[in-house]
């Protein structure tokens, strides 16, 4: 009874999208359609608005469309819609098994049903956005990685799609994943001189000017759960953001990524992920409330450490989404602090960092793995063990 239940609120959620995508002008969805069209146009994707917005995403990703914006609007956003709820099912079978999980088709069907009432998740349906293609590509290297497997690929491209992901490369190298670094690089740089190849004016438009351009989006508005969102929000513009926050950026990313790479080293790749994945979001200027698709892993980690307690509420707030319940038109008399309000205004960000701070608190109680010997008596680190260069 309850498996049948399981496949019938999946079922029930993928005919929801279906019949979404087939009545409601996806925007994010239709600036992608746009910008195939535009990218032929060369720099013409960079300079002109589409549908009243800028195209902010890399070239390569408007040269991923080209062949699909030829597909009638309609058809072409079912497909992409009903894809990206299969790539999220795909990404909730990839966390089981990075969570040592026997994965049957009822366990996945349940934990993408759960997944989805996630508000990052709907709300990427809802624009018609990329991340659940970028979460399954980034989890599905990871796997790899963790297996012993080659991988990069999937992040490098990943990468070449949304930069973001491109931290997860830092990861790789820093875990001593050279192999797998080096190919999630080259990967990345094959993508961009293809869309180079397509578009070599908005290529070097975007790689020299836009890429950085955070004047294309409205930074303080309320969606974005990032720590410049925020300091945007607080000090009432960019404009009152000093000389520090790049100190900011650089001490977040170095101290994730060193709390994830500790976790790479117990050969644990969910927590590794989860904690990259989160660190990105930190880092990136934009961090809009759909890209928060990392809490999937994150969520997974907490359950799987027996932190019940913490998942659940995890899970209610990403459901709840409660920043949204707070002032959130961005007219310059919401801009400040609020007390008690400005951290449900960003509640996100709030809950990125004390995973973070979790995370490493948990590494006290994980016990290290022994030291990799080499054969035939060797002093430790002699030779690459399975743990440390797989």
């Amino acid at each position: 009874m309850l498996k049948r239940c399981v496949y019938c609120v999946l079922a029930a959620e993928a005919a929801a999208v279906l019949v979404f995508a087939v009545v409601y002008d996806s925007l994010d969805f239709r600036i992608y359609m746009l910008g195939g069209r535009a990218v032929t146009g060369d720099a013409r994707l960079y300079t002109d608005r589409l549908a009243e917005h800028w195209f902010t995403n890399t070239p390569f990703m408007a040269a991923l469309f080209v062949p699909l914006s030829e597909v009638p609007l309609t058809a072409a956003r079912v497909g992409w819609q009903l894809a990206s709820v299969a790539a999220f099912a795909w990404a909730c079978a990839e966390v089981l098994r990075l969570a040592g999980r026997r994965v049957s088709r009822r366990s996945a069907a349940a934990a993408a049903a759960a997944g989805m009432a996630l508000q990052p998740m709907w709300q990427t349906i809802f624009l018609g956005q990329v991340n659940l293609f970028l979460l399954a590509l980034v989890l599905a290297d990871v796997r790899r990685v963790s297996d012993g497997r080659p991988a990069g690929i999937g992040i490098g491209i990943a990468a070449a799609v949304k930069l973001t992901p491109a931290i997860f490369v830092v990861l790789l190298l820093a875990a001593g994943r050279v192999r797998a670094a080096a190919t999630a690089a080259a990967a990345f740089v094959v993508c961009g001189l293809l869309a180079y190849a397509i578009a070599p004016g908005a290529s070097r438009l975007y790689w020299l000017h836009t890429f950085y351009d955070t004047s294309r989006v409205g930074v303080p508005y309320i969606s974005n759960q990032s720590p410049y969102g925020a300091a945007a929000r607080i000090l009432r513009g960019e404009d009152n953001i000093g000389g520090w926050y790049p100190l900011l950026q650089a001490a977040i990313a170095v101290a994730g990524l060193l709390v994830a790479v500790r976790w790479a080293r117990r050969d644990d790749w969910l927590g590794a992920a989860a904690v990259t994945g989160v660190t990105g979001l930190l880092v990136s200027p934009i961090s809009w409330a759909h890209h928060w698709v990392w809490v999937v892993p994150a969520l997974a980690v907490l359950l799987r450490e027996g932190s019940r307690v913490l998942a659940a509420g995890g899970y209610v707030l990403f459901v709840l989404s409660p920043l949204w319940w707070t002032p959130s038109h961005g007219s310059p008399g919401q801009y400040g602090f609020h007390g008690a309000l400005t951290l449900v205004a960003n509640c996100y960000l709030v809950a990125g960092v004390l995973f973070l701070v979790h995370m490493s608190l948990r590494l006290r109680r994980v016990p290290r793995p022994p030291a990799p010997r080499a054969a035939g008596g060797g002093l430790p680190g002699e030779v690459s063990g399975p743990l440390w260069c797989r």
